[in-house]
């Protein structure tokens, strides 16, 4: 059996002069551990790409090289716009009227066509507008005068026919559901310029959320801190902001504080980041609840501004308030907000199986006014400069019928767009084939789409990288190619 510790002596209490074996045995031992935990630590935090702003994960990051755009308006129209109605003419489309496809065109089927189905011709009138003569159809008038602000890809191309998948696919560069979101990674990589608010913001139709659901705005296996906040109509646009009732600022200040000071007990190195994570989470829903009302109280815009983004008119108030509290988020220095057009039932989506006409009639009065006054409102306030607006969808239309009127999926040549932020405008990239239906010249995959988004953002899409399940992930997985004809 072993003796009794012998107590070293010190001098002035502080320091031992004499140590036996077993105890310099037990304190170096000690001392090893601590070494040993502090590497595993710092492998955690290199991992998880943590080694900057430990303290607030959400904390402004420097970007790989000189950036041109600084935040990001994400427009996604649900279920699949038009391209040969909106932004592709097709003169063809005239000529083989009534006609099958070609059969060198493939005839692509799918569960609701047989590749049989005859072309069906658009009905709109086209004109060349602006300086760069960029033909638009007469569904969007408004729109029609931003035109060389805009660079049009009009080859893009994606993998799925399905919805949800394809919307994955747009968001997140994969067609599963559980990678993070383009916002996820741009949050992720530069961190938010505000510290009262979000740095990634959703604003959905009211009649629904996208048929993707919540993955297409989630943050993955990066830290949830990194995921989309939802913004609702009304009074309370965030869920959960407000304190409880009788709890006054002074009381909910100090219960913040009583939290801190119990995790600096807990983590007094700041190690634990997932604590911190949710610290800098807390604070920042605390700060909210004096600055969000601020920030969504659209009444402090004059009574042009609404007007002009329509919120006095019954068919474009939804779309134009939200466009209008997009542009103030930004102003406010929230990095990224992601605005849908299209949710719930069909008749609120893009998805014109039945009459592509009705359908984009509908559609195209409900957003086509507010995106043109979007982009106008930010150029005269000197924001579309830095602001990156991106108008795209998960997949196009094809050139031949779905039923007499109607027009089915397209993943195989479609037109996204973008605009200000380093875009160089009154620009058309690709082309589809003579019908609309394949991208034949400059091919763009949503992989390059999303290398050119963050390399406008000072991004470089190989270097923005998380450690998971042993593997380097980014939002390009192994593709990826920015598309340098549209950069200023």
């Amino acid at each position: 059996m072993a003796g009794p510790r012998r107590q070293s002596a010190t001098i002035e209490g502080h320091f031992p002069i004499a140590l036996t074996r077993r105890e310099w045995l037990f304190q170096a031992g000690g001392g090893l551990g601590g070494i040993a935990l502090n590497w595993l630590l710092a492998r955690d935090r290199a991992a998880a790409g943590s080694t900057t702003a430990q303290k607030n994960p959400l904390a402004a990051k420097p970007p790989h090289f000189p950036a041109k755009a600084q935040s990001v308006i994400f427009l996604f129209m649900v279920g699949g716009p038009s391209q040969m109605d909106l932004f592709d003419p097709k003169p063809a489309l005239q000529r083989w009227a009534g006609k099958p496809l070609p059969e060198s065109t493939g005839r692509p089927k799918s569960q609701f066509t047989t590749g049989q189905e005859v072309i069906l011709p658009s009905t709109r009138k086209w004109k060349k507008c602006g300086q760069s003569g960029i033909e638009i159809s007469d569904l969007l008038p408004h729109l029609s005068r931003c035109v060389d602000d805009i660079c049009f890809l009009r080859s893009c191309w994606c993998h799925s026919t399905v919805h949800a998948p394809a919307m994955y696919e747009l968001h997140s560069g994969r067609t599963q559901m559980g990678h993070p979101s383009l916002g996820s990674w741009v949050t992720y990589g530069l961190g938010s310029v505000s510290d009262n608010l979000p740095a990634y913001c959703v604003m959905t139709q009211p009649e629904g959320v996208p048929e993707g659901g919540a993955p297409c705005w989630g943050a993955g296996y990066l830290p949830a801190i990194y995921q989309g906040t939802l913004l609702r109509r009304g009074s309370s646009p965030i869920q959960n902001l407000r304190p409880p009732a009788g709890v006054a600022g002074e009381e909910n200040r100090r219960s913040f504080d009583l939290v801190r000071r119990l995790n600096a007990l807990q983590t007094p190195s700041s190690e634990d980041l997932e604590l911190e994570a949710r610290a800098a989470s807390y604070e920042l829903a605390f700060r909210m609840q004096a600055h969000a009302p601020e920030a969504v109280d659209l009444s402090r815009e004059t009574t042009a501004t609404h007007r002009l983004y329509g919120t006095d008119q019954p068919h474009t108030a939804d779309f134009g308030t939200r466009l209008l509290l997009a542009r103030r988020l930004i102003e406010r220095g929230v990095r990224f907000v992601t605005v849908y057009s299209g949710g719930g039932p069909l008749i609120t989506q893009w998805d014109a199986h039945d009459d592509v006409n009705a359908n984009h009639e509908k559609m195209c009065g409900h957003v086509d006014q507010p995106i043109a006054a979007l982009l106008t409102d930010l150029k005269q306030r000197g924001l579309l400069q830095q602001t990156l607006v991106v108008w795209c969808s998960e997949f196009g239309r094809t050139p031949n019928s779905q039923g007499s009127r109607g027009r089915d999926h397209n993943p195989l040549g479609y037109t996204m767009w973008l605009a200000g932020g380093g875009v160089r405008g009154g620009t058309v990239v690709g082309a589809t084939d003579e019908f609309g239906l394949h991208a034949v010249e400059r091919p763009i995959s949503v992989n390059d789409f999303h290398a050119t988004i963050l390399h406008l953002l000072g991004l470089d899409h190989e270097k923005l990288t998380f450690r998971h399940n042993g593997r380097d992930e980014r939002l390009t997985d192994v593709g990826g190619e920015v598309i340098e004809e549209a950069l200023a």
